[in-house]
């Protein structure tokens, strides 16, 4: 089988950082050959620094040209997810697009059935769905150790971590805050222990407090007359077979921890903590935590990388499908307009 031949849209630390490297590891199935970046300039700087062949700063000309992509790595701000992923699918490209999905849920519907129409993949970078914890405690789920799962709680907490650089804040490119940037990744995973299903009912809050304050954090400090985003997030989430979520999400948090990243599942048989993975069963009768200290660390962005080329060549993987993330960017949603309705 010939190689993907890669493109590279949008110039700035999660390419350089994550995606490029990720794709050179897999030389042997994928060719980077372009970057495009409306800032002809840094495309042409990434470009050379990977010794990349094409750097443009038209996405349509760039479809035009020699460097004839037929895969597309979309690490775009928030707001251009939609139109450059769309145009990538109207161009016959498989697309691994940078999280959240989108700005709503009908652009996330949109993305999905254009890639379906199409017959391409549409996948995203949820990479956290890799680590060694989170791989152990699917396999825990599917083997039946922890029975049937009826409540997790999720957190993806930051003490002071509203980032004073970038375009963090401003809900026009963001779309939210703390939700949209962080809680989406921890709410994929416990979606994932619950089939991705869509939840009967939502009850939201959101709260900006420390962002409209403004001050001095661990990520610098930040503006608080630009601060138009949700610095916390708590959500409760019913689901039609009586399980729940309860997500709780800050950049912001008068908490103990700087950051706090983690599921608590609840099981009928058995419960489980991911971060250290750690199962609270019960052996002959008696209370038992079974710890695991040996689980090594791996390469989250490299193996999502591959699961996304596995998809294309149309194997089976765990990476976020176009059908997930419609559903995803849907709660999202839901959340956001819960929280809107309690504010009211």
């Amino acid at each position: 089988m010939s190689r993907f031949r890669a493109a590279i849209i949008g110039g700035g630390n999660i390419a350089e950082k994550n995606h490029i490297p990720a794709l050179q590891n897999l030389a042997d199935r994928v060719e980077i050959v372009a970057v495009c970046s409306r800032d002809i300039y840094k495309a042409k700087a990434l470009a050379d620094k990977f010794n990349i062949p094409y750097a443009f700063n038209d996405s349509q000309e760039m479809y035009a040209s020699e460097a004839d992509p037929n895969l597309i790595i979309n690490c775009t701000a928030n707001n251009l997810h939609y139109p450059y992923t769309m145009q990538a699918l109207e161009n016959n490209c498989h697309v691994l697009c940078e999280k959240p999905p989108a700005i709503n849920a009908q652009e996330a519907k949109e993305m999905s059935d254009l890639a379906k129409e199409k017959g391409k993949v549409l996948a995203y970078n949820f990479q956290l769905r890799h680590t060694s914890e989170y791989t152990l405690l699917k396999k825990c789920l599917d083997n039946g150790q922890l029975g049937e799962v009826y409540h997790i709680k999720a957190n993806f907490l930051r003490r002071r971590g509203i980032p004073g650089w970038g375009k963090f804040t401003n809900k026009s490119i963001q779309g939210g805050g703390a939700l949209m940037d962080l809680g989406v990744h921890i709410l994929d995973l416990a979606l994932g222990l619950l089939d991705y299903q869509l939840p009967n009912s939502i009850v939201a809050n959101t709260y900006d407090f420390i962002g409209k304050a403004g001050g001095k954090g661990l990520m610098g400090s930040w503006d608080p007359a630009k601060f138009e985003v949700e610095d916390a997030c708590f959500a409760h989430l019913s689901f039609p077979n009586n399980a729940s979520i309860m997500l709780s999400t800050s950049f912001a948090l008068n908490t103990g921890l700087e950051k706090n990243v983690n599921l608590e599942v609840f099981g009928s048989k058995a419960g489980a903590l991911l971060n250290p993975f750690t199962l609270y069963s019960d052996i002959e009768g008696e209370l038992a935590d079974i710890n695991f200290p040996k689980l090594e660390e791996t390469n989250i962005q490299l193996k999502n990388t591959a699961a996304f080329i596995d998809a294309c060549e149309g194997k089976t993987t765990n990476i976020c499908s176009a059908e997930q993330g419609a559903i995803l960017q849907e709660i999202v949603q839901r959340i956001y307009q819960s929280a809107e309705s309690n504010q009211s």
